[in-house]
């Protein structure tokens, strides 16, 4: 279930890069500082987004897509993709001087990532996973958890009633990974609020590509949508905030 969830995103993978929002600068600026060269993995690559953002940044980015739609997609922006799961994927002999992931490290094993990202980086590089999560007004929080209720009673993700603080805990895990698989210094965990502004048509767009939707029939998704959105004003500003942390191998 947990696979068939993660490789589920490509089901609209242009509506999924149309409706995720790029990384602020200062996350990408945070993690190419940390990197001693330009040479970039970048695991659960998606639709190209933070790839294209390292790419712009100076970066050499070679992407690992399990989901071969995400992957075409991706490519179709001049990135070089190849499709695998992280866990079963060979390197071939190449090496990286950052391996990074943005909101899909928690897809990945936490010990057997942060061995396989040990065993491709350069001496001194750094494993850099990242995510982005926002979090609902009230009353379309409450919405959205009253028709998760109602509609998909047995759903394995039911939102949380703070997304902001509770992403903390992917990263914790990520790092308790790190610690397992040795071979890296101390994980720095670390957060950056920012916000965002969508008309109710984007947001609800924005809501439709997440995990706990991509896996469920349309008219499904679309009930589900029309009660959070009966919910949402016409603009509304989303607080996000992004977590991560770095790992420099030793």
């Amino acid at each position: 279930m947990h696979r068939r969830m993660a490789e589920s995103f490509g089901i609209d993978a242009l509506g999924y890069d149309r409706s995720r929002p790029p990384y602020p600068d200062a996350v990408i600026g945070r993690i190419v500082a940390a990197a001693p060269g330009p040479g970039f993995l970048d695991v659960g690559c998606g639709t190209g987004i933070e790839a294209r953002q390292f790419r712009a940044s100076g970066c050499r980015v070679l992407g690992v897509e399990a989901d071969p739609r995400m992957a075409d997609f991706a490519r179709g922006s001049g990135l070089e993709v190849e499709v695998d799961t992280f866990e079963a994927w060979e390197p071939e002999g190449r090496r990286f001087d950052a391996v990074v992931s943005g909101t899909a490290w928690h897809w990945v094993d936490p010990v057997i990532g942060a061995v396989k990202a040990r065993q491709v980086l350069r001496p001194g590089g750094v494993l850099a996973p990242f995510g982005s999560v926002y979090e609902l007004p009230t009353a379309a929080a409450d919405a959205l958890a009253a028709v998760y209720q109602r509609v998909v009673p047995d759903a394995p993700i039911r939102p949380p009633a703070s997304m902001l603080d509770g992403y903390q805990a992917l990263y914790a895990r990520a790092a308790d990974g790190i610690r397992e698989a040795g071979g890296f210094g101390e994980p720095e965990i670390w957060r950056y609020d920012w916000q965002r502004s969508y008309a109710r048509d984007d947001l609800l767009n924005l809501i439709a590509t997440s995990g706990g939707l991509t896996s469920l029939p349309p008219d499904t998704v679309a009930e589900v949508l029309a009660a959070v959105g009966a919910a949402l004003d016409s603009t509304v500003t989303l607080p996000y905030a992004t977590w991560g942390l770095t790992a420099a191998g030793v």
